[in-house]
């Protein structure tokens, strides 16, 4: 008995089926493929992610930082002023005679020269002195009898105006002579327990400061 044969409508049929059939595979594998490509993707995503989170890496921290910048090394404390060296002959008194005539303005005679920087007004001074009244040189007052040297400021007006005015700018380490009008000592005739009329005055500048 010969084999049926398929009518051209019935093979059409099967062909369209089996068609059918075989692009329902590739969809379906080409969207399996697409799925996966999906999960890779967020896969992916997540250990990114997963890698910003992360500290930084053990070398990373232990590496040195940046040495600092170099500065100006700071000044130094300012240190007090050398002494000045003073004359062998400021360790003895002075003599201190009368003068002549009448003093009509302020006069000062450097006896020793000293070799420290020159009073201001203002800075304190350390001295020895003398003073006498200049008609007859009869001595009132010395810090040589008391054994220590006066302290004192100068051109801050707390002194007659002879001493305020004749002392600044006298180098530390001298001895001057100060010749002073009675109008610029304590007057004459002066307030009581002040010898009045003019004076003389030597004063040893010991230090300054």
């Amino acid at each position: 008995m010969s084999a049926r044969q398929e009518s051209p409508i019935q093979m059409s049929v099967q062909d369209k089926t089996g068609t059918n059939r075989r692009g329902q595979a590739l969809a379906g594998a080409l969207a399996g493929v697409a799925v996966l490509a999906v999960l890779v993707a967020v896969y992916v995503g997540i250990q990114v992610s997963d890698g910003d989170d992360k500290p930084a890496s053990p070398v990373a921290a232990s590496a040195p930082a940046a040495a600092a910048e170099p500065t100006e090394p700071a000044p130094a404390p300012s240190q007090a002023p050398a002494q000045t060296p003073l004359d062998p002959r400021l360790q003895e008194p002075p003599v201190v005679k009368a003068g002549e005539g009448k003093v009509t303005e302020l006069k000062v005679t450097e006896i020793i020269t000293g070799k420290g920087p020159k009073l201001q007004a203002g800075q304190t001074i350390q001295a020895n002195y003398v003073g006498v009244t200049y008609a007859d040189g009869k001595e009132f007052d010395s810090s040589w009898k008391s054994g220590q040297p006066a302290q004192f400021p100068v051109g801050a007006g707390q002194l007659i105006k002879g001493w305020d005015e004749g002392l600044v700018g006298v180098p530390v380490g001298s001895r001057v002579q100060l010749d002073i009008p009675a109008a610029m000592a304590y007057g004459d005739p002066a307030p009581e327990g002040r010898p009045s009329g003019d004076l003389r005055f030597v004063v040893d500048v010991l230090a300054a400061q």
